[in-house]
């Protein structure tokens, strides 16, 4: 399929350290750290869709929604950006994505123009960005196919699953830091269907939801996988 907008790619990770024969790659974890921070509310907007890039933002707190605005006035996620995320990179002068705050976050704020030349000029940096897109693009490729071609319990458990390998230092916990109508519309459900589902993976005693809501357990994983469909 050919886009016929340029391509933003919604949040990419960027290895800190300097790997063996890539001289200067460890300049862009440092450029980060002297970066100027923005706190943000929950809720609140890193940048919308139309807004000029500007800048790339690494989140250093909290969790960040990427999301597109359909023609009806729909809102479809594509993904949740987590501590050492960059996001806001891109091939265009405006933003063709917007970017919210789930919960209170903080993130650094880096200049694009800087970001960009410095990876022009660094080929360890350039490579990582690369891969690191294609890491992307695969995760892009499987919402889709979890979207279109799954049901609400395969979609939620491969989402739970998603978590696990993105954000969990516990591996047997998942921290929601995002709110029903988040998942929502990322897995393309409604919010009751995901309420309804996270209760029905709790009866078959494949997760366990602690008061509140926002902490869940993954009491079986082999099985969680097996209902992913993966």
């Amino acid at each position: 399929m050919l886009a016929s907008h340029p391509i933003e790619i919604g949040h990419i990770v960027v290895p800190a350290r300097r790997a063996p024969g890539q001289a200067g790659s460890g300049d862009l974890a440092e450029r980060m750290r002297s970066a100027s921070i923005r706190k943000l509310e929950s809720k609140e907007h890193v940048f919308c869709e139309g807004d000029p890039r500007i800048h790339v933002f690494q989140v250093e707190e909290g969790v960040i929604a990427i999301y597109k605005t359909l023609s009806d006035g729909r809102r479809r996620i594509i993904d949740f950006a987590y501590p050492g995320d960059l996001i806001g990179l891109g091939a265009g002068k405006e933003h063709i994505l917007s970017a919210q705050a789930t919960c209170r976050g903080k993130v650094r704020c880096h200049s694009a123009a800087s970001l960009e030349a410095l990876a022009e000029s660094d080929a360890g940096l350039a490579i990582k960005l690369y891969r690191s897109v294609c890491q992307e693009l695969e995760a892009t490729r499987d919402l889709l196919v979890a979207v279109g071609q799954r049901g609400a319990v395969e979609r939620l458990a491969s989402f739970l699953l998603a978590l696990r390998r993105k954000d969990a230092k516990d591996p047997d916990t998942v921290r929601l830091a995002m709110r029903r109508s988040d998942i929502a519309d990322l897995l393309g459900l409604t919010i009751e269907t995901v309420s309804r589902t996270l209760s029905k993976l709790r009866a078959m005693r494949v997760i366990d939801v602690e008061q509140g809501g926002t902490t869940v357990t993954l009491r079986d994983i082999p099985r969680l996988t097996e209902l992913s469909n993966a």
